[in-house]
């Protein structure tokens, strides 16, 4: 009688694990999760050379861009920082360690519902989130201002493009919102070094 319990439990845990498993197989990826995918395939680290509208004078010559998926393949998390700052690929942790915050911008991207959303951990202090939509051609996400925390008085990133060419080259434009509401244009060509 026991060992027929048991056997009943074994079978039904078996057949429900089974159905959530096909369940969750089946549904098709919200535009959200594709997007995302599609983001996730940036994963490693990128260098490109930047522009800017109107220029910054003491823009870095060379930008670096890493992606790392983290939170068990749950976030996305994009850093920039110009080449030759402290703490990018190939300077000395010492280096790095001796540069305390500023110019490396951290970037968190997930999903959340049936929505893409971005949170910019700025250096001007802030945390603008952002809403993606994924493109109809499946190769651009558009990030669309939602929500901030913090203090805006010294402007804020407002709008973000990623455009996937290939599998080793993407584009990036952002927008920042300086005080006024004036906005900056960046432009970063991309190209994969690993």
């Amino acid at each position: 009688m026991k060992s027929i319990r048991l056997f009943s439990m074994v079978v039904l845990l078996s057949f429900s694990t089974l159905v959530f498993a096909q369940s969750k197989a089946a549904a098709p990826q919200s535009d959200a999760q594709k997007s995302f995918t599609l983001l996730k395939s940036l994963a490693g680290t990128w260098e490109g050379h930047g522009t800017s509208n109107p220029p910054v004078p003491d823009m870095p010559d060379l930008m670096q861009v890493s992606f790392r998926v983290t939170s068990s393949g749950h976030a996305l998390m994009h850093e920039m920082q110009g080449k030759d700052q402290p703490g990018a690929k190939g300077q000395s942790q010492s280096s790095a360690k001796s540069h305390e915050g500023g110019g490396t911008p951290i970037t968190m991207l997930y999903v959340d519902g049936d929505q893409l959303l971005l949170t910019h951990f700025c250096d001007a202090g802030n945390r603008p989130r952002m809403v993606g939509k994924i493109s109809p051609d499946g190769k651009t996400v558009e990030f669309n201002f939602l929500d901030i925390s913090g203090s805006t008085q010294y402007g804020h990133m407002d709008h973000a493009v990623f455009t996937i060419i290939d599998a080793n080259h993407h584009t990036e434009d952002w927008t920042y919102l300086m005080p006024g509401d004036k906005p900056m244009h960046g432009h970063i060509d991309l190209h994969r070094i690993n």
